[in-house]
């Protein structure tokens, strides 16, 4: 994955519009975001994330293929979490690695994406 894909990325325009559906995917190991660090990754937005719902609690989450550490991984990631739709939008505008920051726990866990130098 590079820092400038030339990639078809008018998927990213309809995942923003967030039309959940159930999906097959690879299993990978999970990246793990970690409170109060800094997690550095680049996004494969090559083609479109691929969704799971969960029945039990009705959210659905986008499984964001990643690279982190020389790593392929899988970010599970709410739809409904502000972090999703900014990684598609700064996607959409061409980047492809992100720095972020988580604070707090479970579902009081707030991400920030951490500007580059």
């Amino acid at each position: 994955m590079t820092e400038t894909q030339t990639t078809n990325n008018d998927w990213l325009k309809e995942e923003i519009s967030n039309k959940p559906t159930n999906q097959e995917f690879e299993t990978l190991e999970p990246l793990k975001l970690e409170t109060n660090k800094i997690t550095t990754f680049s996004v494969d937005f090559s083609k479109p994330f691929t969704k799971w719902n969960d029945m039990s609690n009705g959210t659905t989450k986008a499984i964001i293929p990643v690279m982190h550490k020389e790593v392929r991984k899988n970010l599970w990631l709410n739809v409904r979490n502000p972090l999703y739709s900014e990684i598609c939008s700064r996607g959409l505008a061409g980047q492809t690695t992100f720095k972020v920051s988580t604070v707090g726990t479970q579902k009081d866990t707030r991400y920030t994406i951490v500007e580059e130098d």
